[in-house]
Parts: C-alpha cells; structure tokens; sequence
C-alpha cells in the first residue's frame, strides 16, 4: 500500500468518521433544546436531501475538478456547518449543511480509486475502503456516545466554559461539535495531500439541461433492467431501513432496556459490528451469477426486527443486533455487486453511482419520513418495531417472488 492511497483511505475514514459522530452530537443537541422527538428523524433527513437535490451534479463536479480538490472543497463545505452548529444554527439547518459536502465527496472518493488504481487492484481498493467505512460507523456511534456523555460534562467540559463559542462551550454536545470540527480539518488536511490527478472524463456538456436528461436516461436504464431493478430495489431498501434502525435502536433502548443516550449510541454500533461480520461471509460464499438468492435473508432481517419488541435486556439485545446486522451485510454485499456489476455493464459506473445514490438516498427520506409521521402520531416505539420489521419482510418477500429465478 503506497503512501497517496494510504492518505486517500485516512482522509475517507476521518471525514466518515466526523459525519456519523456528528449525527449522534447533532441528537444530543437537539434534546438540550428540548425540541420535539420528531425532529430527530428530520435531522437525517436534512442531510440526505442534498444527495438527492444533487445527484445528477455531483459526478459532473466531481469530474470537472482533480479529486482530491473535489474532496478538500467537500471537506471545506462540512467544517463551516459543523462550525455554525456550534455558534448556534439550529441542528436541523447546520447537518443540512454537512449534507451538501457529503453528497459532492460521494462521487469523488469512489471515482478517484479508478483513477488511481490499476483494474486489478479495484476489489482490493474498495474492499478497503468500504472496510474502513464501516469502521468510522462503528467507532463515530462508540465516540460519538461518549463525547456527548455526562462524564465528558462532568470532567472536561466545566474547563473550557471559557472558550468564546456561543457563550462559551457549557454542554457536552457543543463539546462533541468542538472535537468533531477536528476531525473534518485532520480530514481537509489529508485530502490537501492527495496525489493531483489529471482530469480523464470530461463531459461534452455542463448544462443544467443536458445533465438532467443524462441522469434521467441512466435512472430509466437501470430500473428498465430486471437484475438492476432487484439490485437497486435491494439495496434503497437496506439503506433506508439501515438508517431509520439507527436510529429506532436510539428510542427502543430508552423505553425497552432502559438506557440513556449514551449507551444506547454505543449499542448502535453493535448492527454495523454484524454488518462487517455478515460482508465477509458473503464476499466469501456468495457467487456474483447467485446474488439474487440471498434474498430471503432480507426476510429473515424484518423478523429478527419484529423479535426486539419483546426484548426487555440487554443481552439478548445485543446479540439480536449483531445478528440484524449479520443478516444485512450478507444480501446487501452480493446485492451491491450485482448491482455494480449491472451499472458498469449498462451505463458505466459513474453514471450508476449517481443513479444509485439518488435511490438510496431517497428511501432513506421516506422511511425516515414514515417514522417521524409515526412518532408525531403518538405510536409506541415497540409498535413503530413491528411495523418496521414487518415491512421490511414483506416486501423483501414480494422482491423475491418477482425476481427469484431472475440470473446474470
């Protein structure tokens, strides 16, 4: 591993790492403003609508600019919204904020692998950057869980009342913000260091005109295609049931094990642990040309969910997590690659990645739309759980009698 990826890997994983501290500081923060429990779904919401917004832009952005610029200007971008959160924007607006310079860095982190990298090396590549995606969720909920601690309070943050922020930093959530801020300028220093590439795929056109009807001609292809709508389909879905879980586990804890904040963020890393454990088996296991028999996991995944409604410990709690999240690494890697494998065959993968991100994103904005609607409607969190896993098995179950004898 030479030195420019190994500094294209850090950059990603601090930047990553940032963004999902940040969620649960963000949460915090919220609650130190006693604002309405429907909010906190809102506030992912904030932030995946630039993903959306953006998407037929961002790889025609990220193309028109050497990729680590792209990524150093990204960076720029989440540092002056992690900054006004902290001098007092609201959440909602600020992680919005963050939300435009994670949408532009997307397209620029996978797209400059290609460009770096021989066509030998790109498994290995992503396997490591992926590998270290999922390790920035994992330890972002452990550190962003204890930051926004009262020992934190307690013992650091009673020292540095001083500092000029706001007023002053009198809370452990603005000092959470304050540290987080850190790690997006380790990251912008990083991406700074990036070996500056030349520009590869310059696009005939950079109207606004022509990159919508580009992006819509791709979206139609991929749906049009019978294992890239499975595959899409699959994987919208697991994005947008992943991140309303995250944050689901954050309320079931409270109610159901009775755990603060603090330790119910941290046992939200535990579905990204079974994440990693469930990826490994599958990129062992599973067969590109069989990627579409590992659907009656996703099946599997809803009724592990359904099972948390009767959880009362933490325990059985955590090792129900882990199994969640084993079950969701284990069909969403054979699903990514298909779908990967698709996009390349029909479009080219960059093209495929903005259509991919545009979908995702978009689930991840109606689930989390759903929850909020639920939570504002006075649902308990164990029905918000059923109602959940039962979807999520339902329609896995209708994927899976639609496109089961479907093969590459």
């Amino acid at each position: 591993m030479n030195r420019g990826f190994s500094t294209i890997l850090a950059a990603q994983f601090f930047s990553s790492l940032g963004d999902n501290a940040l969620l649960f500081a963000a949460i915090a923060l919220l609650k130190n403003l006693d604002a309405p429990s429907w909010q906190t779904p809102v506030l992912q919401q904030f932030f995946v609508v630039s993903f959306i917004v953006l998407a037929p832009f961002v790889g025609a952005f990220s193309d028109a600019l050497p990729k680590g610029q792209v990524m150093f200007i990204s960076n720029g971008i989440k540092i002056v919204g992690c900054t006004a959160m902290l001098l007092g924007l609201h959440p909602l607006l600020a992680y919005g904020f963050v939300g435009v310079g994670a949408a532009l860095y997307s397209p620029a982190k996978y797209g400059i692998l290609t460009e770096y990298l021989p066509p030998d090396k790109l498994i290995w590549a992503n396997g490591w950057m992926e590998g270290l995606t999922v390790a920035s969720i994992i330890l972002g909920a452990i550190f962003g869980g204890l930051l926004i601690g009262h020992r934190v309070e307690d013992k650091i943050v009673q020292q540095l009342g001083g500092l000029e922020f706001n007023g002053g930093i009198d809370s452990a959530p603005e000092f959470a913000i304050f540290v987080i801020l850190g790690l997006y300028f380790v990251a912008a220093v990083l991406n700074y260091f990036i070996p500056k590439l030349s520009i590869e795929h310059r696009l005939s056109s950079r109207s606004p005109k022509f990159l919508l009807a580009d992006f819509w001609h791709g979206f139609l292809l991929l749906w049009k295609d019978p294992l890239g709508q499975v595959s899409l389909a699959v994987t919208s879905l697991f994005w947008g049931a992943g991140t309303s879980l995250r944050l689901i586990i954050l309320a079931w804890a409270a109610v159901a094990l009775k755990l603060d904040l603090e330790h119910a963020t941290q046992l939200t890393a535990l579905v990204a642990i079974g994440l990693a454990i469930g990826s490994v088996v599958a990129a062992k296991a599973v067969p590109l040309e069989h990627a579409v028999k590992v659907l009656p996991l996703g099946i599997a995944m809803g009724f592990a969910i359904l099972s948390m409604a009767l959880i009362t410990d933490w325990r059985p709690a955590a090792v129900m997590l882990i199994v969640i999240g084993t079950l969701a690494g284990s069909f969403l890697i054979p699903m990514n690659a298909l779908l990967q494998h698709r996009g390349h065959l029909l479009m080219g993968s960059g093209h495929s990645i903005a259509v991919q991100n545009f979908n995702e994103n978009l689930s991840i904005l109606l689930m989390l739309g759903a929850y909020a609607l639920m939570i504002d409607a006075g649902f308990s969190v164990h029905t918000v759980v059923i109602v959940f896993g039962l979807f999520l098995s339902a329609t896995m179950g209708w994927l899976l009698k639609k496109h089961g004898h479907d093969q590459d």
